[in-house]
């Protein structure tokens, strides 16, 4: 088998945005898995969930433990550019002709459960159950695995993780998760694991509560991001970066870091205490802090090429993350017009995410994207929606133009921010680097 078969044969399971309603699913992963030898339980790990900041989180404690000297497995999701980039091993994507031989090897326990009660395997589960199937294989000392959606009945919930770290509860998913924050917070509380430590960066007192009560109930000591450790964030003008002051009872942690946005720093701050949780079995120094976190890459999070006009790159789909990137680029860019070029999936508050831009300086051009997999909202529904709002908009429904309509009107001096949709930021950003971008970029 060969990659490209690999890949034909994944698209045509079921997909990430109906997998998480499927009946038994976790009952199906644990199926997989069993089939499979239990990969997970080959190595260490350290499992993060949250609404917002989890997939930067995650890169982030990774980072820590790789400075450290350890192999460090790392799956995130979605994957911007490649499928690979969701089994990652010292930041390295899987190549192709492993990742082939992974999926062959898979393929008899596939048509167990396609036999089965549970059916076969989701597009979601596949891809863990390979990332836990090559992290075993190669032996890693500790595999940071982020959630897929919500918590209790994800399938990377069968890891019994060293610590685990919920980033924050938002409102995203509720046709899964439930209605209100604090059943969507019952959810991702889902993940914490008898006597296992907790870290969360929550800030909500209903959700606190929720996450306290959880883990009192499962033994589980509790750290509080925001009561334990004392963050300071500047920002320099002209700087696309952030100089962070992060002290906990154990060190004072100095550096600067490659990303804008508070939300990043709040991320970071939760990377360094969770790396703290596990000293004791995974031991790093504030050194390896220092190095793993000034030179943190996350392509398409707050990602800025200072061309002319700049172009900044950013996942911003759901209403919490919609608010982050506002906060950072008044932050940031106090003085600069926006440009904003837009796709967002048919299922996600659109409504929310406007709202929450409403507030910048910004002119709006909506766009679309194409996968099989995923539905788009139509650009000319999202102008509409905009325009209720009282924001100034065009729709253009092929992306490519939209980003060149943007660059056009844009001035020189201002930014284009091309945001919403995975799909969307990966499209244009791959065509950005190809035709249009400068071989040296930096991360806001």
């Amino acid at each position: 088998m060969d990659f490209e078969q690999a890949v034909r044969l994944l698209d045509r399971s079921v997909g990430e945005s109906r997998s998480a309603r499927f009946p038994g699913r976790l009952d199906r992963m644990r199926m997989l898995l069993r089939e499979l030898g239990e990969p997970q339980q080959h190595f260490k790990s350290i499992h993060v969930g949250g609404t917002a900041g989890k997939g930067s989180t995650a890169t982030m404690i990774a980072s820590i433990l790789q400075a450290a000297g350890y192999k460090v497995g790392l799956h995130t999701k979605p994957h911007l550019h490649a499928v690979g980039e969701r089994a990652r091993i010292g930041m390295q994507a899987i190549d192709d002709q492993r990742f082939a031989e992974l999926f062959e090897a898979m393929l008899p326990a596939i048509e167990q459960m396609r036999m089965s009660q549970w059916g076969p395997p989701s597009y979601f589960e596949l891809l863990v159950a390979l990332a836990f199937l090559y992290f075993a294989q190669e032996s890693v000392d500790v595999g940071v695995i982020e959630v897929g959606v919500g918590g209790r009945l994800d399938g990377t919930n069968l890891i019994v993780p060293e610590a685990v770290v919920l980033t924050n509860v938002g409102t995203d998913h509720r046709d899964v998760l439930g209605d209100t924050i604090e059943e969507i917070a019952q959810d991702k509380a889902g993940i914490i694991k008898p006597h296992v430590p907790v870290v969360t960066a929550a800030e909500q007192p209903s959700v606190l509560e929720i996450i306290s009560a959880e883990a009192q109930r499962k033994s589980a000591p509790l750290t509080v991001v925001a009561d334990y450790a004392q963050l300071q964030s500047t920002v320099t003008n002209g700087s696309y970066a952030q100089a962070l002051s992060v002290k906990t009872p154990l060190a004072t942690h100095e550096f600067s870091l490659p990303l804008i946005g508070r939300f990043q720093a709040v991320n970071a701050a939760t990377a360094i205490v969770a790396a703290e949780k596990v000293h004791a079995v995974l031991p790093t120094t504030p050194d390896n802090v220092v190095s793993g976190l000034s030179n943190i890459s996350l392509p398409g999070r707050t990602e800025y090429y200072p061309a002319r006009p700049a172009l900044l790159f950013d996942v911003a789909h759901n209403v919490e993350k919609a608010a982050a990137l506002r906060d950072a680029l008044k932050r940031h860019f106090p003085e600069r017009r926006f440009t904003f070029v837009v796709a967002v999936a048919e299922e996600k508050d659109v409504q929310g995410m406007l709202e929450a831009w409403q507030s910048l300086p910004a002119q709006f051009i909506f766009t679309r994207f194409e996968v099989s997999h995923r539905r788009s909202r139509h650009s000319r529904s999202l102008a509409n929606a905009a325009e209720q709002l009282g924001l100034a908009t065009r729709a253009v429904d092929d992306p490519i133009e939209a980003l060149a309509v943007a660059r056009r009107i844009t001035g020189s001096t201002d930014l284009v921010v091309v945001t919403g949709s995975t799909f969307l930021v990966a499209t244009l950003r791959q065509w950005f680097l190809d035709n249009a971008g400068q071989p040296k970029h930096v991360h806001a």
